[in-house]
């Protein structure tokens, strides 16, 4: 058995998976709804002075037929009264006892902090997060972005919340900034229980070509907006990685952007996060995509000998290091699997215009020149290209661009040399591998 319980900052809940901060956590009936679905947590739509939001208000990106592969909107924070939004929450709390309330808050003045804290905590909430984030109408008024931007108000306001709450306090980071660690750093000055990253990132969806308007357009004019969806995760792992392996930051992580499986879950985890929160996918999927979320989960713990979430926090972090670091010596050349290959030629294409020139189609006149061969039939037969391994630097993209699984591999070759670091070569002149040609 595994348990997928967790304990983030101090706010339990029966699994990592939570609701972000966002339309499916904007009232009580939704988020029981959820709940019932099996979410663990919910972060409830940012709390605030009620606001009136503009139609209309979301953007998606699609990519060669995949709907929505990134997402924006211009939506800002609750536009319900503070009293429903509080009457909701203690309703939902007292409902569903064991699963994470936590009331997102954007606030300007010391004393509205303060208020809204107290009130938060008197409906029932588990925790508090502190919305540092927003990256368009609320940082035109000083809040979100404009407070994530700047090290010391950030680190002011926490510590108003810190001294205010008698909750876990997260702190939630914009990543819209050059680097994310002196923003957490100032977090964990203001003491701040743990952080929540990323936010959405500032851009411009798309252009209405014959409008000559951006989207989402509102009348005839637009404006920026939040960025967030698949598109974004590997732009968020790597701002959770650089707090989790930061020495001196020592916070836990709700990991936050473009998590829309298991696996992007578990990626989150590996990198540092204790809860993972989910936005863009069940807007576009609805709540019943936390079932195969937690199937997955399972069953990856089982197979890797997991038995609690806190096994597996942080695994991936020690691995992750400066470019420096990495063995210039460690090679490795592509295979293709002759009775996989569907005879495509996507890699061929990829590899002659895109990186090395090493793959060519079998029966070409610079193919015979080489003598290479297809070594056994396939079912693409002469459509199966072949690979100069002289040539090949195993840069990998010709794996990423073919369509079929495991018909690709990147295989490592053993040429006589110590691994040895950049860092290294530089300070101590050890020997780096002989270039591959003209590369």
């Amino acid at each position: 058995m595994v348990d997928l319980s967790i304990d983030c900052a101090g706010i339990k809940s029966p699994n990592p998976f939570w609701l972000a901060s966002a339309p499916p956590a904007n009232s009580g009936g939704q988020v029981q709804r959820a709940f019932d679905a099996g979410w663990g947590g919910a972060v409830w739509k940012t709390l605030g002075q009620p606001i009136q939001n503009v139609s209309s208000r979301f953007g998606g990106h699609d990519v060669r037929g995949v709907k929505a592969a990134g997402f924006n909107n211009i939506e800002l924070i609750t536009d319900r009264s503070l009293e429903v939004n509080f009457r909701e929450i203690y309703e939902t709390k007292k409902k569903y006892p064991k699963h994470a309330i936590i009331a997102s808050l954007m606030v300007e003045t010391r004393e509205e902090w303060k208020d809204i804290i107290k009130r938060s905590i008197d409906a029932g909430a588990d925790g508090l997060e502190l919305n540092f984030g927003c990256p368009h109408g609320m940082c035109e008024r000083g809040m979100g972005s404009a407070v994530g931007q700047e090290p010391k108000v950030n680190q002011e306001i926490t510590s108003w919340a810190v001294e205010y709450s008698t909750v876990p306090v997260l702190v939630k980071l914009t990543p819209n900034v050059s680097d994310i660690l002196p923003h957490g750093m100032a977090a964990r000055r203001g003491g701040a229980h743990g952080v929540s990253l990323i936010n959405t990132i500032k851009s411009i969806i798309s252009v209405d070509i014959d409008r000559f308007v951006p989207e989402p357009r509102v009348g005839g004019l637009s404006t920026n907006g939040g960025y967030c969806g698949a598109a974004v995760k590997p732009i968020a792992l790597h701002m959770v990685a650089q707090l989790a392996r930061h020495k001196e930051f020592g916070l836990p992580i709700s990991g936050i952007g473009g998590v829309s499986n298991w696996r992007d879950a578990v990626e989150f985890i590996l990198l540092g996060s204790s809860s993972v929160q989910v936005c863009t996918e069940v807007m576009l999927r609805g709540y019943g995509v936390v079932e195969d979320m937690i199937d997955g989960l399972e069953s990856y713990m089982k197979s890797h000998g997991f038995s609690t979430i806190a096994e597996m926090v942080g695994k991936a972090v020690p691995q992750y290091s400066e470019w420096a670091n990495l063995d210039l010596n460690y090679e490795t050349v592509a295979k293709i699997d002759p009775q996989k290959c569907i005879g495509c030629q996507l890699c061929v294409a990829a590899c002659q215009d895109g990186a090395h020139q090493c793959i060519h189609p079998q029966g070409s006149d610079l193919a015979k020149k080489l003598g290479l061969t297809v070594l056994g039939a396939g079912p693409a037969g002469e459509r199966v290209p072949v690979i100069d391994e002289s040539e090949c630097v195993g840069c990998n993209l010709c794996k990423i661009v073919c369509p079929v699984p495991d018909c690709i591999s990147m295989v490592e070759v053993d040429n006589g040399y110590a691994p040895t670091t950049w860092n290294e070569h530089v300070s101590q002149g050890k020997d780096l591998r002989p270039k591959k040609g003209a590369h």
